[in-house]
């Protein structure tokens, strides 16, 4: 990793120019629908019951909910409000993510095509403009990934960037479960580069791992102590409920409760799905379809047709040159694609759906970057695919905007079957 990476051709500031980019496109008809649309029902009531110190959704963690709260008392209660946190989450964490990619690969082109890939494969646009929980927990993991990975190329200030991180990652865990098990990796990455270097000593020789001069009982302080006290602290709001508040000296007693109330929801939903249906973007999720603020309106949940099927071969691809090569940005991605989906094709959550392929997804257009980067740089015939597949990534986004979007559709049966190119979609 080290050889090749320099902080001189940094691309913050484009990834920055980017990220307001995606937000002005986000905030774009932001309040439309002006009423509440899919999940919402559960979230902003949730956050409206907050803010009177009530009871509500008790089932999910605290963070993300609080945070609409929050922002519905500062700036009162209407549907913009309600998504301001996704639209600025969906931003910002587009950003953190352009620094975990950069950090873990030095390329600026990598960087770039990433960043461009994950702004334009619908999951994380649509996930930014409802007011649920995914965004608040995506951009506080992506800056803990960001900043874990950080102190390992800047290990002067490893420090305090993983303390950040731990910080990072427990707040990102206390606003959506999604991320635990790619909240995990630092650690065990961690654990196992000390044990590799260090043997039997790894539990407190400072020579060797990821940071010299760390001890793997100090990282463990960082990644997971802090962690679990920061996911512990972001449940304050439950601690102070007027009514059945949540015992603080007991947390294993309440998370008990919050599983039993989520394995407690098995009515079927017309838009459940399985892992193995997102992973071949075959189910979608009607988020909205109706007249809504004087015209038909409808915003679809689906991948990029064309991203989230290059990615599978992209995946396959990074797995073996990983491996081949001994490249560790290769094989981390392709590792963060596989054990974030592995939570839900392990997990006996009953009714599972599409947005919870929000982090998989993420993580697989990193392949797909890595494998263009690749095919860019062999300078054969083959190379022109290589910006055909970020222009072919725009078009598809360009052509799905007006129903990702809430856009005004037309009337009739042509309004939406232009889009429905599998009858799994409607």
């Amino acid at each position: 990793m080290g050889a090749r990476f320099t902080t001189e051709q940094d691309p913050a500031d484009w990834c920055a120019v980017w990220a307001v980019f995606f937000l002005a496109l986000v905030w774009w008809r932001l309040g439309i629908p002006s009423q509440i649309y899919f999940d919402e029902v559960h979230y902003v009531n949730a956050a409206r019951r907050l803010n009177e110190g009530l009871r509500f959704n008790p089932e999910h963690p605290m963070l993300g909910k609080w945070v609409i709260a929050e922002t519905i008392r500062l700036f009162g209660d209407r549907p913009l409000v309600w998504r301001v946190p996704s639209a600025i989450g969906g931003a910002l964490g587009l950003f953190a993510f352009s620094r975990l990619v950069w950090f873990s690969t030095g390329s600026r082109r990598i960087t770039f095509a990433a960043l461009f890939l994950v702004a334009t494969d619908f999951l994380w646009f649509v996930q930014s403009r409802i007011a649920m929980l995914d965004m608040v927990m995506a951009l506080l993991g992506m800056i803990g990934l960001w900043l874990a990975l950080s102190a390992v190329r800047l290990p002067q200030q490893a420090r305090w960037r993983l303390a950040l991180a731990g910080v990072s990652l427990g707040l990102a865990l206390g606003a959506k479960w999604s991320i635990a098990p790619a909240a995990m990796v630092p650690g065990l990455v961690f654990a196992g580069w000390k044990l590799r270097d260090t043997g039997w000593r790894f539990l407190f020789a400072r020579s060797g791992g990821p940071v010299p001069g760390m001890t793997l009982i100090e990282a463990a302080l960082w990644l997971g102590l802090v962690p679990l006290c920061a996911y512990w602290f972001s449940f304050w709001p439950a601690f102070h409920w007027a009514q059945n508040p949540v015992n603080p000296w007991d947390p294993l007693g309440w998370h008990r409760y919050m599983l039993q109330l989520q394995d407690s929801v098995t009515r079927l939903h017309p838009y459940r799905s399985q892992w193995y249906q997102w992973v071949v973007n075959w189910r979608a999720i009607w988020y909205l379809y109706q007249p809504v603020d004087g015209v038909q309106r409808g915003v679809l949940l689906v991948g990029n047709p064309f991203t989230m099927l290059a990615g599978l071969p992209a995946l396959g691809w990074c797995l073996w040159a990983g491996v081949r090569r001994a490249n560790w940005a290769m094989l981390g991605f392709a590792g963060l694609y596989l054990i974030s989906l592995l939570m839900w094709a392990l997990s006996g959550k009953p009714i599972q759906f599409y947005y919870h392929y929000l982090l998989p997804g993420t993580f697989l257009m990193v392949c797909l970057a890595l494998a263009l980067d690749d095919l860019w740089q062999r300078k054969d015939k083959w190379r022109w695919l290589a910006p055909a597949a970020l222009a072919l990534s725009a078009a598809m986004f360009a052509y799905f905007y007006p129903i990702l979007s809430a856009g005004p559709l037309c009337c009739g049966r042509p309004s939406y079957t232009q889009w429905m190119w599998l009858d799994s979609w409607r």
